[in-house]
């Protein structure tokens, strides 16, 4: 990758991303839009929009994660990108990873499909994921379970550090999913939906109001899914029930309880398949990308249950104080293979010469893992003199304990080209456990953001405490200062151009009795927004530099390494909004110049979706919608060189109708079923990207 930024590119990249977004806007000028009705919606609830409530359409006025005050987007001086319920719903999105698609600065396949994670990159790091602004999980990917979308009212994606306000974000930014909570509007639907690979679903979300003076209010959200994939034996099934309850007992004080039980069935879509038969040439061929190199029965299963709360109590209009509070316990139980691809360059050190016969290793392990996490913070608003603060003090909690049974058991060989399966190798009677380990930690911190004229000032300070131990392994113990400052000016015309300086600090959980450094980063950025005055539209720019110690890396499975210092710097561009009565657009330009240790990532992704409802026969409620996803060609060096991973366009599409009660839409992801690799690292293995995947969805609102 270049180690320098290429003006000549960004200047047509950037004047091509401004034609896109304004050659609707110009042909709607020209347009009778008197002839188009505005989209059918239900949503009577009249209260304001806020960083909790519903966003209709694709742009949302105000978020939470990068102040944890609501605050509107133009007056936020860091990058964030909101991703409503409406975009989610419209795109087909049936994880996480895929409602990112999206999203400026973000990877959202880094490891193509994956069906024991959702791998994500922000500005060229894996992000923390945080639900309501708690954390979700301080482990391994197997200490946690994949978050169903049909429970989330929204996702942001705050990038850059996060320090000062999470102490546990990484310096690449955070994935703050916000939950759907209770309404006092009676709202209903059930739905189905029927789809690629034997998809069968049938999910209901239910809320209003319990009593005539709503001071009780509930939601219940509910899912059944029996579903394969793209691989061969690897199944996607899943139980989720998650029932709400809010508590009103005045204007000024509520408290809502949550709880979660969700039961995954699936299995290991990663086959960590080899160069040699992917991505580059084998005299057998191409391995199909439904290939499974494992035993029919192998497993990768979760369980989770959490309880907590959200309260909030008004002192008077100015002060305010909040508390969050999560316990969640989850249990990963798998048994899976994955293929040796790392003796050799090339994967194929079981049969070198005619390089069929693949080596894979069985991994048999019991994961349970226990996290609670408490956020307290008092908001206050008011003035000195001329100028308006709103400050934010507050302290946080977190206790995180840690067992592992068990892990890599057996070696075994298998003819990738011609599997004959039933030979599974003796499993152990029982799992010899690894050493627990546990982590505490606690961070206090002070956030002013006052606000001049026009002028918007923003500092924060932050101090951690963290304490980590592994079982038979001294205490480690460890703290930070972080800092924040930004400034912004919001012009009165809509535009609004800022800087800022913010610092990471993120202790690490002990990885399988491994116990790690803190990742700390620093980064500087600069940006301009615009949301011209009475259209729902926003525009944003951004470069940064970013700089991170101690990132950790994997050069092989179930091995953790940390890197010394990084660097990655970018420019990230962004669109959202509705350009007409009938059309809304999402357009995004992301470049991204990485240090070259960090695993490979495209230099330049863009994507484009656009969404237009129209009538037929003087029937309204018909809407079209498609998208186009691009990145350019990469390699990775992180472990050595590896083969370049070619330039890749995907086409996603949908067709819907809806009334006042019924909606039914048809959505395609990777339309043409193009097949491509998400990545090639360079310690060996290779990742098929997800093949066509359509969903026919029926809802019945109620």
């Amino acid at each position: 990758m270049s180690a320098h930024f290429r003006p000549n590119r960004s200047t047509v990249l950037v004047s091509c991303f401004i034609a896109i977004c304004t050659a609707p806007q110009l042909a709607a000028a020209q347009t009778n839009t008197s002839a188009v009705l505005p989209e059918v919606r239900v949503d009577a609830n009249a209260t304001p929009e806020t960083a909790a409530t519903p966003v209709v359409g694709y742009r949302a006025k105000n978020a939470i994660s990068a102040t944890k005050t609501d605050t509107p987007l133009s007056e936020t001086p860091q990058s964030v990108t909101v991703v409503p319920r409406d975009q989610m719903v419209d795109q087909g999105a049936s994880n996480v990873q895929d409602a990112l698609n999206y999203a400026a600065g973000v990877r959202s396949d880094a490891y193509g499909i994956d069906g024991r994670t959702d791998s994500v990159r922000i500005r060229g790091t894996e992000p923390s994921v945080f639900l309501d602004g708690l954390r979700q999980a301080y482990g391994y990917y197997t200490s946690n379970t994949r978050t169903e979308p049909y429970m989330l009212e929204r996702l942001e994606v705050l990038r850059g550090p996060s320090g000062m306000l999470y102490g546990s974000g990484t310096a690449g930014g955070i994935v703050n999913m916000v939950s759907k909570r209770p309404l006092l509007e009676t709202q209903r639907e059930v739905g189905v939906e029927f789809g690629s690979y034997g998809r069968k679903q049938i999910q209901a979300d239910l809320t209003g109001a319990l009593t005539d003076s709503g001071e009780w209010s509930y939601r219940l959200i509910a899912l059944q899914r029996n579903s394969d994939t793209q691989v061969d034996y690897v199944p996607d099934d899943r139980t989720v029930l998650a029932p709400s309850l809010t508590w009103r007992p005045s204007g000024v004080t509520s408290l809502t309880l949550q709880g979660l039980y969700q039961k995954d069935k699936a299995g290991s879509t990663s086959q960590f398949f080899p160069w040699e038969g992917t991505l580059l040439a084998n005299p057998n061929g191409q391995l199909p990308s439904s290939r499974f190199i494992g035993e029919p029965g192998d497993y990768y299963n979760s369980e989770r249950k959490t309880f907590g709360w959200q309260f909030e109590h008004r002192f008077s209009d100015a002060w305010a104080f909040r508390q969050n509070f999560r316990y969640a316990k989850n249990e990963n139980d798998n048994r899976y293979h994955w293929a040796d691809s790392f003796t050799i360059p090339g994967g194929w050190g079981a049969d070198p010469v005619n390089k069929r016969i693949l080596g894979r290793y069985l991994d048999y392990s019991l994961t349970k893992n226990e996290i609670a996490v408490m956020d307290n913070n008092v908001e206050g608003r008011f003035k000195t003199g001329a100028l308006q603060h709103t400050l934010l003090i507050g302290a946080d909690f977190s206790r995180q304990k840690e067992n592992i049974y068990g892990g890599t058991v057996g070696y075994s060989e298998i003819d990738a080209y011609a599997p004959v399966y039933g030979n599974l190798e003796p499993l152990p009677a029982t799992r010899d456990p690894l050493p627990q380990t546990h982590q505490r930690s606690m961070g206090l911190y002070v956030q002013d953001q006052m606000k001049l004229d026009n002028w918007v000032f923003l500092a924060g300070l932050r101090r951690d405490w963290t304490e980590s131990t592994a079982e038979g392994s001294p205490e480690q113990k460890d703290d930070a200062n972080t800092k924040r400052f930004a400034l912004l000016y919001a012009h009165p015309s809509g535009w609004s151009p800022y800087l800022s300086y913010a610092e990471s600090f993120t202790p690490q959980a002990p990885q399988r009795g491994q116990m790690l450094k803190p990742l700390r980063g620093e980064q500087w950025e600069a940006g301009l927004k615009y949301e011209p005055k009475d259209r729902p539209l926003a525009f944003n720019a951004a470069v940064y530099d970013l700089r991170e110690k101690d990132r950790t890396t994997s050069p092989m499975p179930n091995v953790i390494t940390q890197l010394d210092d990084t660097r990655t710097r970018g420019v990230e561009l962004e669109a959202r909004g509705r350009i007409t009565p009938a059309l809304d657009l999402i357009a995004n330009y992301t470049y991204t110049d990485a240090d070259p240790v960090l695993e490979g990532l495209p230099e330049n992704m863009a994507s484009v979706w656009a969404k237009y409802r129209f009538q037929i026969a003087g029937m309204p409620g018909f809407a079209v919608g498609a998208g186009v996803r691009w990145m350019s060609a990469f390699r990775d060096l992180s472990y050595g060189i590896g083969p370049e991973v070619p330039a890749q366009t995907l086409v996603d599409a949908m067709i819907s109708w809806e009334n006042a009660r019924w909606r039914l839409a048809l959505t395609a992801n990777n339309l043409t079923d193009k097949t491509y690799f998400s990545t090639c690292l360079s310690r060996g293995d290779c990742w098929y990207g997800a093949r066509r995947n359509v969903v026919a969805s029926a809802t019945y609102r109620f």
